[in-house]
């Protein structure tokens, strides 16, 4: 998947796994790639499969609720 579907599937996880309504879940990611979060991801996007994506969601439920 590209950065872009990454980052939409990771908001996608966040408000199914953890609740989270829509704005609260974009909110989160978008504070995690503006602190870099994401960066290797848009380096190297071999990387943004679903197993990651997973990996990412709760991650960024954990450090930026």
């Amino acid at each position: 998947m590209t950065y872009e579907e990454h980052l939409d599937e990771v908001t996608t996880l966040i408000t199914e796994k953890y609740g989270m309504a829509d704005n609260a879940a974009i909110k989160m990611v978008m504070r995690a790639q503006a602190d870099d979060f994401f960066s290797g991801h848009d380096d190297d996007p071999s990387i943004c499969t679903l197993d990651r994506a997973h990996q990412d969601a709760r991650a960024v439920f954990k450090k930026y609720k």
